[in-house]
C-alpha cells in the first residue's frame, strides 16, 4: 500500500464505472477521458463491465449506461438510511425558509457522497444533485467538516493514502493540507468552500457545511450551496450560519434519540 495503488487496472475500472454512473451514459471516448485512460484501455474496461453485467450499450447508439446490477454493490451499505429518513424533513424545511438548496453527505473513501439534497425543491439552482454524487474531500465544505471531525489517526490515514496515490498532485495536496484548519473548524463549528470547482456548475457557487452527530460522534455533513453572484461568503455566514447549525442540531437530536421529539 505504501508504494501506491496495488492494482491499477481495478482503479481504472472503478473510475470508468463511476463516470458512467455519474453522467448517465457516455461514449467510449468520453469514458476514456473521464477515467483518464488510453482509448484501448477504455475499450477493455467497457468489455469487462459489459461481461459482468454492470453496464449495457444503449439501443441504436454507441453509448454505455449502468444497469440495475450496480445497485447490488450497495446491498450491505444501508446504515445511513435512517440518516436520510430523519434528515429529510429538516433540510426541506430549511430550504423552504432560506431558499437555497441543502444537502447531506457522508465520507466514502477519499470523497464525500451525497445521500440527499433539496436541489429539486429550490429554484435557486442550475442543476439537480442526486444520491451518489461525489465531491473531493479536500475541495468541498462537507469534506473539510468530515476531515476536521475525524479522529486524528483516521484523518492521517486518509491523507497518507492520498500522498501515495498516483492520481493526486502532491503540490496541490500539500497546499490543501495546510489550508485544512482542523482546530478552527472544530472551534467555530463550520467549514466553507469559497468557490466550488468540482460540481456541475464549476466556479459559480460557494458553500457552507456544518456537522451532524449521532450520540456525540460525527455522522455526516450538511451543506448549503449558493450562487457567488448572489452574495459574498461573509454575508451568507452572517445570514444563514445559525439556521444551519440549528437544523444540524435538530437532525443530530433525532439521530441520537431514534426519531423526532415526541414520536412514538
Amino acid at each position: 500500500m505504501e508504494k501506491g495503488v496495488p492494482i491499477r487496472s481495478i482503479t481504472r475500472s472503478i473510475a470508468a464505472l463511476k463516470a458512467i454512473n455519474r453522467h448517465g451514459s457516455l461514449s467510449m471516448m468520453e469514458i476514456a477521458k473521464s477515467a483518464e485512460v488510453p482509448y484501448p484501455t477504455a475499450c477493455r474496461i467497457v468489455q469487462t463491465l459489459l461481461y459482468e453485467g454492470l453496464i449495457e450499450q444503449e439501443p441504436a447508439r454507441k453509448r454505455y449506461r449502468a444497469t440495475a446490477l450496480v445497485q447490488t454493490l450497495a446491498t450491505g451499505f444501508q446504515h445511513d438510511d435512517e440518516l436520510v429518513r430523519l434528515a429529510r424533513p429538516h433540510i426541506v424545511a430549511l430550504t423552504q425558509k432560506v431558499g437555497w438548496p441543502v444537502s447531506v453527505a457522508i465520507r466514502v473513501g477519499r470523497q464525500m457522497m451525497l445521500r440527499d439534497s433539496t436541489h429539486a425543491n429550490s429554484s435557486l439552482t442550475f442543476e439537480h444533485y442526486y444520491p451518489g454524487f461525489t465531491l473531493p474531500i479536500l475541495d468541498s465544505a462537507s469534506g473539510k467538516v468530515s476531515m476536521a471531525y475525524a479522529d486524528a489517526d483516521e484523518r492521517e490515514m486518509i491523507l497518507r493514502f492520498m500522498r501515495v496515490s498516483q492520481d493526486i498532485d502532491l503540490n496541490y495536496l500539500a497546499t490543501a493540507e495546510i489550508s485544512l484548519d482542523v482546530e478552527r473548524i472544530r472551534a467555530q463549528g463550520y467549514a466553507v468552500q469559497g468557490r466550488n470547482h468540482f460540481n456541475l456548475t464549476p466556479g459559480k457557487t460557494s458553500s457552507i457545511a456544518v456537522p451532524i452527530f449521532r450520540n456525540g460522534h460525527f455522522e455526516a455533513a450538511m451543506t448549503m450551496v449558493f450562487f457567488i453572484a448572489a452574495m459574498k461568503l461573509s454575508n451568507a455566514l452572517e445570514m444563514y450560519l445559525e439556521e444551519l447549525k440549528a437544523t444540524a442540531a435538530a437532525i443530530s437530536h433525532d439521530l441520537s434519540n431514534g426519531g423526532p421529539a415526541g414520536s412514538a
